[in-house]
């Protein structure tokens, strides 16, 4: 088993302290975003409260938290707080969330359903539109089989990527449900992690009391001949080749979805 002792970057750029995810070390740092995209939204003579998805199964939205929020059970300021949003992780990241529908109101106060990054697994909450910066669009979503212990990309609907992967033990699983990618973790210094590491909302049950809080990670291996295999604390393990072909063709924001 491999050392847990989190890993060091190579260049002090790096904006952030290194964390366990998941069972594996994670360095995270700010996310390089493109330009940005208005969200769909109701137009002239559209009745309201308007409510319309921004996460599809070809099409999805992202923004990043631009300051502390109040994430609710409906889209109102008067409902029940289901968690706190932070500008930053834990690990002086860029906090971002992935939009799963939009609702405008009569007085012209636009909320989005979002995807928390919380235990339990699966958690949503609706949060101001003012509380997010700009809105991304990405047209790539990841599909990991637990059972047959295959990752696949899809583009527009369309699998443009595959390959077989480690997933966590039975008593470390890897959990199942909806989530997304957080960050693109690359330039540390630890073959275990392989080339690249992407960091995801998913978060394990029985690791809790790790540093970070035990959010899983999608990386590379220094063990490809264990793959595919259930040989981790959750994190998805691919080889190192593929990781490198992943990182090429999926973006931050992708939805992540686990079976």
């Amino acid at each position: 088993m491999a050392s847990l002792t989190p890993f060091r970057p190579r260049s002090s750029r790096l904006l952030a302290a290194a964390a366990v995810v998941g069972g594996c070390a994670l360095l995270v740092f700010p996310i390089a975003t493109a330009a940005g995209r208005s969200a769909p939204s109701g137009g002239a003579g559209v009745q309201h409260p308007h409510r319309y998805p921004l996460t599809t199964s070809k099409i999805s939205h992202w923004a990043v938290v631009v300051k502390q929020v109040a994430a609710r059970a409906q889209p109102s300021s008067s409902s029940k707080v289901v968690s706190t949003l932070e500008t930053v992780t834990g690990d002086a990241t860029q906090n971002l969330v992935l939009l799963l529908d939009g609702v405008d109101g009569r007085g012209g106060q636009t909320w989005y359903h979002v995807r928390l990054p919380i235990l339990p697994n699966n958690s949503t909450g609706w949060v101001p539109k003012s509380a997010l910066g700009n809105v991304y669009e990405v047209h790539t979503h990841l599909y990991v089989d637990r059972e047959t212990q295959t990752a696949v990309l899809k583009k527009d609907g369309r699998a443009v990527f595959s390959t077989r992967v480690g997933v966590g033990k039975s008593y470390w699983p890897t959990p199942a449900g909806q989530f997304y990618i957080r960050d693109k973790l690359t330039s540390f210094d630890n073959p275990y992690y392989g080339p690249v590491a992407f960091g995801t909302s998913a978060r394990s049950a029985v690791l809790t009391d790790w540093p970070g809080g035990g959010f899983v990670g999608v990386h590379g291996t220094n063990a490809p001949d264990l793959i595919p295999g259930y040989i981790s604390h959750g994190c998805i393990r691919m080889k190192n080749d593929a990781i490198t072909k992943l990182a090429k063709l999926m973006t931050v924001g992708t939805p992540l979805t686990i079976t």
